[in-house]
């Protein structure tokens, strides 16, 4: 994601080798026919029959957008496209056809029903959340420009000393701290870069090599849940969580880390006891060389003192009442301003994200908007549901397809449903703590996948560094993602009940 970054190399590998995986040309056939699927199935929900979808009053607008949900839905579980560019076609298609910008014959309001406003679609891209994004974006950059990530990695691992255990933990806690505030991806990168002397130390007999490859993905995965900008399902969760026409909970960036916080860290020490368990270190002691670069300049120093007046204004937001996503931009402006950004350093935003996100907000704009929401409670019977049904159904396919997908595409598909279907079930979700339960409980369910190597992009790295094998990988993952979502979810409901959220 960022030149700049130590390790960038395996990350432009990994996104080399997907490529590869993706788009070879042994895979036309396959494609053609995933992409043959895509089209079949939205024409036909685009075409049928209103009456057959059982939903009352039904317009050809929120038919059009059913079917663009359907297109959505395949298009990123297939992964045909890249997840961003998916995201461009819903807004497109959106504005084409639904809005009252769209091709004059297909956008009748007398005969299509009530229009969606062009701007607000296109609104979804500036969404305050998108924001907040760029804001964590800008700060990486900023960290990693100066060298002050390499400097913090050094100075905060050296009081865990010499013994091998305890290098272990240190890699955990620093990586999962890092990742709360930078891309998990980056982090990885770079501690995996970190590790690159540390794994020659060790004896190839030993399984020590196997736990200080591990501990980065298991760590960066974790340390994701810890600030709402910490990975993309936390931040869309936020959205509608605080959505003024929706739930309006007003949750703030200091409220999230109060509570998610000491669970990364009781997470971390759990997957630490564990790793040490299935691969024992034979070697007791490491010696850990990490040459920090970092400039001793006036940039530098506005960096340090911008990034920790930031952390603390989302911290203290209830105190100062500057909202996350204002505070977000305060770095943009001071960098800025003072020319530690450059129009350079812009390019290296993640923007992909940004317009995956996007994307995901448009759908859940159509669906609101064009009243599919409202008609879609009053024609299925969602009071009925078992709320903890709700709440497990939700976690367990978030996690599914969290370890094949994205987890971006994941909570975009998930999130603007399971909060219709919140709203529509009102107080009969108290029991569960509320909609903030269920909601928070997929996020959480996103960062616990990680069976896989194309899990997350931090399995990946760690897999390419060849000591880590796929089963290995499994089977750390699904023990950690399992109590990673026990103990969440465990978490949420009883932060629910108690009424902190």
């Amino acid at each position: 994601m960022f030149n700049n970054y130590k390790g960038f190399h395996l990350v432009q590998s990994y996104h080399d080798l997907r490529h590869m995986r993706k788009y070879h040309p042994s895979n036309a056939m396959m494609r053609f026919i995933k992409i043959a699927i895509v089209i079949l199935a939205t024409l036909a929900l685009w075409n049928m029959p209103a009456e057959w979808y059982g939903i009352q009053e039904l317009t050809v607008v929120q038919q059009r957008i059913i079917a663009i949900f359907a297109f959505a839905t395949l298009m990123w579980i297939m992964e045909i496209v890249p997840s961003w560019a998916t995201s461009v076609a819903i807004i497109v298609m959106m504005l084409l056809f639904c809005t009252d910008s769209g091709f004059t014959p297909m956008v009748n309001k007398e005969e299509v029903g009530k229009l969606l406003s062009y701007k607000e679609v296109m609104a979804s891209f500036a969404d305050p959340v998108n924001m907040l994004f760029i804001g964590g974006f800008v700060l990486a950059i900023a960290a990693t420009k100066t060298g002050l990530d390499a400097q913090l990695a050094k100075v905060l691992l050296r009081p865990f000393g010499t013994r091998s255990e305890m290098v272990l933990l240190g890699f955990l806690l620093i990586t999962g701290l890092f990742s709360m505030f930078v891309s998990n991806t980056a982090t990885a990168a770079m501690m995996l870069t970190f590790l690159t002397p540390v794994f020659h130390q060790l004896p190839p007999e030993g399984k020590g090599r196997m736990a200080l490859a591990m501990s980065i993905p298991v760590a960066a995965n974790l340390g994701g849940m810890g600030t709402p900008i910490g990975t993309p399902p936390n931040t869309i969760a936020l959205k509608y969580l605080n959505d003024p026409e929706g739930l309006n909970l007003g949750l703030g960036f200091g409220q999230w880390m109060l509570f998610m916080f000491p669970l990364v860290i009781v997470l971390l020490f759990i997957s630490w006891r564990i790793l040490l368990k299935m691969f024992p270190f034979s070697q007791k002691t490491i010696e850990l060389h990490i040459d920090s670069e970092m400039k001793h300049d006036a940039h530098s120093y506005i960096v340090i003192v911008t990034f920790f007046v930031t952390v603390g204004l989302w911290l203290f937001d209830r105190l100062t009442g500057i909202n996350s996503y204002t505070v977000a931009l305060i770095p943009f402006m001071v960098f800025a301003l003072t020319g530690v950004i450059t129009k350079r350093d812009l390019e290296q935003i993640n923007w992909s994200v940004i317009w995956m996100v996007a994307g995901g907000f448009a759908l859940g704009y159509g669906l609101n908007a064009s009243g599919l929401a409202a008609n879609a409670v009053q024609s299925i019977p969602f009071g009925e549901f078992s709320p903890l049904l709700i709440l497990l159904l939700g976690g367990a396919i978030c996690y599914l397809l969290s370890n094949f997908i994205s987890n971006s595409a994941t909570a975009a598909l998930l999130m603007p449903i399971l909060a219709i279907v919140c709203g529509a079930m009102g107080d009969k979700l108290a029991p569960i703590g509320g909609t903030p339960t269920v909601l928070i409980g997929v996020a959480i369910a996103a960062s616990s996948a990680m069976i896989l190597p194309i899990s997350t992009p931090p399995n990946a790295l760690a897999y390419a560094t060849g000591y880590v094998q796929q089963k290995d990988m499994s089977k750390v993952g699904t023990i950690v993602g399992f109590i990673s979502m026990v103990l969440g979810f465990g978490l949420v409901y009883l932060m629910g009940v108690l009424h902190v959220i």
